[in-house]
């Protein structure tokens, strides 16, 4: 795998912290030109923060104990772009520790994670990944340590288990559409809109939907089996995509990029994430939260069982669940999962709301016959 590293030395000099770490559109373009993962090294050095406001007295000697380690390995499913000021806000926090921040697709980090701790190779301290399903199934195997956050209380009793997996947002999945486009009279504003309009012009939206190749990535798998367990209309929903013979892909940027040009008029299921920062800068974007029913997904975080650098790995997991590092995250419309904080606008009605829980629920689908299963119904109902 491709990796591009980016240094920083004197943290002490007169650049300012967002300048020596902004990413520039033409090192975007060479992130995505690459095809693969992004490695982001981050040296630092100075003096350490005061221990955060409302956190335990005994913190300050987690905090000694990060210090002395030194360094902290992330392996994240969130692109470095969506992420550089929340790193860059620990690092001015933390900057003792050296953070080391990869990026990859989810299926990618949990082989390699899973890979390099078989081999008894040094790995992440932290796996922070869109696929639920994947996280969990790490931290059931055993892979996770537990670790009870000061941040815990101002948490939803389903974003958190066994103290082990932290849900970090709390992401709607919605339809995004090419708004210059698509007649307003055929804009989809549930599930069964999107069924009704399919099912009845499939000539008219013949390779004009796209959605996530659920054989392929990880999350889109997930978006599926949890709109089944929901709606058993699901399936029905699927016939009328099929009809249309639509288009897939295992990333929304690829998918909004080409709703955006006119190539595709919907995409159906798309983290809100993606779709909210793509609408914010292109007017051809509009994105509809399903009035039946919007799925809302968490990024989960989890400490390796095997952390080389444990404390550190603990101060980035409570960084990510604490007020600041959550405000840092909306900025990039990743919703806050904190009940203390307000979604950003436009956001879902909250009774239409249908969180998927971290737990154990989330393995049933990655059972191997069942898996299977699913897979092929799905691709002889999609018609692949």
């Amino acid at each position: 795998m491709t990796h591009v590293r980016l240094m920083t030395h004197d943290f002490n000099s007169n650049v300012g912290a967002a300048a020596r770490m902004s990413l520039s559109e033409e090192t975007r373009r060479r992130w995505l030109a690459l095809g693969g993962g992004a490695l982001l090294s981050v040296r630092a050095g100075g003096a350490s923060a005061k221990r955060p406001s409302g956190y335990p007295r005994s913190y300050e000697a987690l905090e000694d104990q990060a210090n002395r380690e030194g360094r902290l390995i992330v392996y994240s499913a969130a692109d470095v772009n969506e992420v550089t000021e929340l790193l860059t806000a620990f690092r001015k926090r933390y900057p003792r520790i050296d953070l080391h921040y990869e990026h990859m697709a989810s299926k990618e980090a949990y082989d390699r994670y899973v890979r390099e701790v078989g081999a008894g190779k040094p790995s992440a301290d932290l796996v922070f990944n869109s696929a639920m399903d994947l996280q969990i199934k790490l931290v059931n195997d055993g892979y996770a340590q537990p670790y009870a956050s000061p941040e815990k209380p101002f948490l939803p009793p389903y974003a958190v288990w066994k103290n082990q997996a932290y849900g970090v947002t709390a992401e709607p999945i919605v339809f995004a559409y090419n708004k210059r486009l698509l007649a307003p009279a055929d804009v989809p504003r549930s599930h069964d809109d999107l069924e009704r309009l399919l099912r009845t012009k499939p000539r008219a939206f013949a390779h004009k939907v796209t959605t996530y190749d659920v054989e392929r990535s990880s999350t889109g798998f997930l978006f599926f089996t949890q709109d089944e367990q929901i709606s058993h209309d699901t399936w029905k929903l699927l016939r009328a995509l099929g009809g249309t013979q639509p288009r897939l892909y295992i990333a929304a940027d690829e998918m909004l990029r080409r709703v955006s040009a006119g190539e595709h008029l919907i995409a159906y299921n798309i983290m809100s994430s993606y779709a909210l920062e793509r609408r914010a800068v292109d007017p051809a974007i509009e994105v509809v939260f399903p009035t039946d029913y919007t799925l809302v997904m968490s990024r989960i975080a989890f400490i390796s069982k095997d952390a080389r650098q444990p404390a550190a790995a603990k101060l980035f997991l409570d960084y990510l669940l604490s007020r600041e590092g959550q405000l840092l995250l909306a900025r990039r419309f990743m919703t806050p999962i904190r009940i203390d904080l307000q979604p950003q606008r436009p956001h879902a009605d909250p009774e239409d709301l249908r969180a998927i829980h971290v737990g154990p629920a989330l393995l049933a689908n990655l059972d191997r016959i069942k898996y299977a299963r699913l897979i092929a119904d799905w691709k002889r109902t999609v018609g692949r």
